[in-house]
Order: C-alpha cells, then structure tokens, then sequence
C-alpha cells in the first residue's frame, strides 16, 4: 500500500490546521498586550532549549495576510488559532485592550474574506502573568476571571465566529506546569496540582455559559488524550498504568462528559461541590480531542520516573513512563503508532456512548526537522507518511462507530515549542526565523491534494 494513501472522507468533514497565540504571534511587546506566565517563564536561564524565546516567533501579527494566503492556497475550511488574554485582556481582568482586539477583528475578517472558518481556543495556556502572580490555576478567582474574558470575547464576536473552543489541553498545563515544572509557571506541585485541574475545568464550564449568554454557538474543548499502556501484565503495571490513565486521560473528560471525577482521584479532589461539577458538565456541541501518541506505563523504577519531552519525571511518583519499543519515532522522539489513535477513539465511544457528542480532532501531526534542500524544496515525505497513516487510522475509527466530524493539522507553521524551544518544527509550512521566509513543504502539497480529493469525491 502506497504510505501516502489516504481514505475517503464523508462530505462536509472540516478540515483545517492549528497554531497557538504564544508559539506564532511574537509582537510581544507591542500593540498594549500585558505580560503572560510564559513570557516570565521563558526569561529564567535554563527553561528553554538553547535560551529561545517567543518574543518574534513566526510574527504572524504581522505576517498573518501572508498566512491567511498560505491556507487560502492550501484549501482549508477552518483555521484554528488562539486569542492571547494577555494582549485581549493585559491584567487578566478589567478593560479590554482595544488594539489587542483590533487584531483580532483583522484576523477574523480576513480568514472570513478568504473563506475560512475563523476556529479560536479561546485560552492556550498564556495566562496572564498578573494572575499567575495571585495564583494562577491553584486560585478559583481564575476561573471566574476566565469566564469573564470568554463573555466579552463572545459578545465581540459571536456574529462573525461559527466554531470555538474554551482551553487548549488543561492536562498538559496541570502535569507539566503545575506538576513537573517542565513548561510555565515551572513549579513542581505533584499531585498537589489537581486543584489546577479542577479550576481549568471549571473555567470550561463557566466559558461555555458565557459564551452561551454572549449568543456563540458550536461549542467544544481542545483535551489532549492518548491511550495507555500497561508496561507488562504485572499487577504493579496494571494498576500504575491505571492510574496514571486517569490523570492524564479521565480526569479531563469524565466531569465534562458524566459530570463526575473518576473515583480512584477523588481523594486528591477533597470538597469538590456539586455544583461546580454541574458547571463543569454545561452541555457542549462537541468534543475536541488531540493526539499524538500512546504512553507505555509501569511501576515505579528504581531511580528514575521516565522521561517526558527530555525532561526527567519524578521519580517518587506511584508510576514510571517507560520507552515504546519496536516503534520508529518523531525527531521529537514520540513513538509513531496510528494503531493507539484508533484504539483510544474507539475506546472513547466504549465509555461514553450516548454522552459523547461528535468529535474533531483538533490537534495531530508529528516533529521531523527537515529543512530546505538544495533544490529550496523541503522533503518531508516522514511527515506526509505520519499523517496519511493517522487519517487511515481516524478512517477505521469512524467505520468502528466513532462520530468524527473533522480533522485540524498540527501546525500550519513551524513554531515556538514551547520549552524546546525552536528545535522542533512540526509545520506544514517551514519558517526560516532569521528571515521568516515562508516556503511550503512537500507535506504542504501533499495535504492540499488530500483535502481537494476529499471535496471533489
């Protein structure tokens, strides 16, 4: 079989691409946008790979006509980016900043011009660093703030905006920022970090009604989900891969979806009142799920807890991440394995059945670090093989039941990656930063092949 080939997609399925506020914008000085947790986070040595900041990026607050050209070329329907709070809203509350919203207003427009879908998170993990100071996630106050924000975004732009998502993957800023110190505000919480949890979930919740009231329409979440698996058949194993599912999987959709916290973790959760898990529960019109590989779990291992992006786990966790043998890897060094991206969604519809809306898959993709060759072409064909392998698994999960509505490429652009700094690049498009010259990859063309056979079928 051709590693290229794709199936065929049913009529209307979206699709698109994603970036992020913080990894593409850069400007983060300008136009009267406040400090975020990642711009203090990112200026203390050692945080990121080889000292990088986001401070240009992409400059996609200035390029984004360029941008929009580029997805206008390459055939999406939707563009999934992120409002920055900082520059919408600099303190985290109060007045809106008129000329961060003037931006938007510019984005919007031209993606509607061209005839894309304007797709917003309306919070992927900038959170103001005036609230992170008073607490960040670990303070309730957030949520309401955050709830506050999604109203005024709303009302702006409820007329001209037909898609939306609240967070952007609330388990990676819990375990990774509250938990392990790895990514922004870097502190090193443990289990201690579920309250963060707990309060990105409500602010979900609450942004759902305020959008709601604001007059928005066609509302989901962007939750990161992998399946698990068990290091062995071992009891230990078992129960530590068990475990760390829930936290890295069930915590983040059971409450929206069942409107309850797994039982296994409700001892880390002490006082939950039901109405915040009412609020939790808000119905959505759909779920957004993203993915990219499976995770091998075990017991704890003698002096180590794995590894998570390079970055060493604690080790006095009740669990260990353990290496994915015998699969080929991303230059990222994530286990290639589209068989666990059919596994977990079928395994969504196993849980959930009747109480799951339908889904979009709203991040996939894979680093490879290919850069233009002698011939100014880059020659992906890795990432052009990841992908079409991914979307024939997404195929067999639909024909397995699984209601999918659409699929978002992560990303449109290379990009800021977050605490790697500018060392991985898992665009469509490669982005020279000395330069930021835009030159469209083979993967590039490839997809636009893939998206115009699907409308033409």
């Amino acid at each position: 079989m051709d590693k290229s080939a794709t199936p065929r997609f049913p009529p209307g399925f979206v699709w698109g691409v994603s970036t992020a506020a913080y990894q593409v914008e850069g400007a983060v000085g300008e136009g009267g946008r406040g400090q975020s947790s990642w711009d203090a986070f990112a200026a203390e040595p050692g945080r990121i790979r080889g000292g990088d900041t986001a401070e240009v990026a992409c400059d996609h607050y200035h390029r984004y006509p360029e941008d929009i050209a580029l997805m206008a070329d390459l055939g999406v329907d939707a563009y999934r980016f992120s409002f920055s709070w900082p520059r919408v809203q600099p303190g985290g509350s109060g007045p809106v900043n008129a000329e961060g919203l003037a931006f938007y207003d510019r984005l919007v427009d031209g993606l509607l011009a061209a005839g894309i879908a304007p797709t917003p998170t309306l919070f992927h993990w900038d959170t103001p660093l005036e609230l992170e100071r008073a607490g960040g996630w670990l303070n309730r106050d957030t949520a309401e703030r955050f709830a506050e924000y999604a109203g005024l975004l709303g009302s702006h732009f409820s007329d001209r905006i037909p898609r939306w998502m609240t967070l952007n993957e609330p388990v990676s800023l819990t375990m990774l920022g509250y938990g392990a110190g790895i990514h922004a505000p870097g502190l090193e919480l443990g289990f201690d970090a579920l309250p963060a949890a707990h309060h990105l979930l409500l602010a979900h919740g609450l942004g759902v009604q305020s959008l709601r009231a604001a007059g928005a329409g066609s509302i989901g979440i962007a939750n990161n989900h992998g399946a698990t698996w068990p290091a062995s058949q071992a009891v230990e194993d078992l129960e530590a891969a068990a475990l760390y599912d829930n936290l890295a999987n069930w915590i983040f959709a059971d409450p929206i979806l069942t409107g309850a916290y797994p039982d296994v973790l409700a001892p880390y959760l002490p006082g939950v009142a039901d109405a915040d898990l009412a609020t939790i529960a808000t119905p959505i019109d759909w779920y957004g799920i993203n993915s990219y590989n499976p995770t091998v779990v075990g017991a704890p291992a003698a002096g180590t807890g794995g590894l998570i992006d390079g970055h060493a786990v604690d080790a006095s966790l009740p669990f260990s991440l353990r290496d994915s043998e015998g699969y080929p890897r991303t230059d990222f060094g994530w286990p290639i394995v589209p068989e666990a991206f059919t596994e977990m969604l079928l395994g969504f519809k196993a849980r959930y059945g009747s109480k799951l809306p339908p889904i979009y898959i709203t991040e996939n993709g894979a680093a490879f670090n290919d850069g233009p060759g002698a011939d100014g072409r880059v020659h992906d064909q890795r990432r052009i093989d990841y992908t079409a392998a991914h979307l024939r698994a997404l195929r067999a999960a639909m024909d397995g039941g699984v209601d999918i509505r659409g699929y978002f490429h992560w990303s449109l652009l290379d990009n800021f990656e977050w605490a790697a700094g500018y060392s991985q690049r898992f665009g469509l498009v490669h982005v020279d930063y000395g330069t930021q010259r835009r030159t469209p990859k083979d993967s590039f063309h490839w997809y636009r092949g893939v998206i115009g056979e699907s409308k033409s079928g």
